[in-house]
């Protein structure tokens, strides 16, 4: 595998990149990196696409800009574009999981000519709206939501970096209720090797986790930016893929894609798995996602 330093809207990325045929862009959320996507990444070559798998700004070994003014939906699938710019390609097929998929989500629908086909994994299309999506959280959720804590800078980081492999390992969601249980005794998930959990310690124990928390104190600035886009759906071939115990789903259902997302060819719900689906089923994962491809972008 060949991992390189992209040039692309101001910043650089650390991009992974292997294979030949039809462009795969597999694009990773919080906390992560593109190493999330290690199972996806030899199924893939091995069936004939090529495949590019960057850390995303703020992580891994990509470049982490300071401040939150720069980690905005738009800002990070310009990111995404100027890396095809880089490769010489007009267009890809763009698969997001978790914050990864917002990005890909709207990407299809600000640069549609980019986008050949988009997958959402866990995190479905959201349509564009005139609320302000942490009032709307505060308001049906409450105050103790783990996006509105991760808000305040300055807030999270240092709870979570006080020891980043239970902030990795724990299966609860992060909170100030979680913060204040110090000493518990937490169990990498059984999808993650040790080594696996290495790899993402040193990364996070490295960078921090602003970049990351950058791109939720960007929630109501992404809904400004797209206020106005109340007549764009999602045309392109389309996939969504999540898991039956995925919390997601309590605040945002994949229902809310109905007419928003006009050519969604197959939407997949894996019984029994949780959040971090690609990697805890990662060969139902793969079967899904070359089905769709097959179809969208054959080789």
């Amino acid at each position: 595998m060949t991992v390189r330093r992209v040039a692309t809207n101001g910043i650089e990325l650390s991009v992974l990149e292997e294979g030949d045929g039809p462009l795969v862009v597999l694009v990773h959320g919080f906390p992560e990196l593109g190493y999330s996507w290690r199972h996806q990444v030899p199924a893939l070559v091995a069936a004939g696409y090529r495949v590019a798998v960057p850390d995303m700004r703020g992580y891994g070994r990509s470049d982490v800009p300071p401040g939150p003014e720069g980690y905005d939906a738009l800002t990070l699938g310009r990111d995404l574009t100027g890396y095809l710019d880089d490769v010489g390609e007009e267009s890809a097929v763009f698969v997001g999981h978790d914050w990864g998929a917002n990005v890909v989500w709207l990407l299809a629908t600000g640069q549609p000519e980019r986008v050949r086909a988009v997958a959402g994994l866990s995190v479905p299309f959201t349509p564009p709206t005139r609320s302000v999506p942490t009032e709307v959280f505060r308001h049906r959720i409450g105050e103790d939501f783990y996006m509105l804590w991760f808000q305040e800078p300055g807030v999270a980081e240092p709870v979570l970096e006080s020891d980043v492999r239970r902030t990795l390992s724990t299966s609860e969601v992060w909170g100030a209720d979680w913060a204040a249980r110090e000493g518990e005794d937490v169990r990498r998930p059984r999808w993650m090797t040790e080594a696996d959990l290495d790899v993402y310690a040193e990364a996070f124990e490295r960078t921090g986790f602003a970049g990351g928390l950058s791109y939720y104190r960007n929630l109501d600035r992404n809904a400004e930016l797209t206020r106005d886009w109340t007549d764009r759906r999602v045309t392109q071939p389309a996939f969504f893929l999540t898991g039956s115990r995925d919390p997601v789903a309590l605040f945002m259902p994949a229902q809310g894609m109905d007419g928003w997302v006009t050519d969604l060819r197959s939407s997949v719900v894996l019984d029994g798995a949780g959040h971090w689906v690609q990697q805890e089923r990662p060969d139902e994962v793969n079967a899904a996602l070359l089905s769709w491809l097959g179809e969208v972008a054959p080789v």
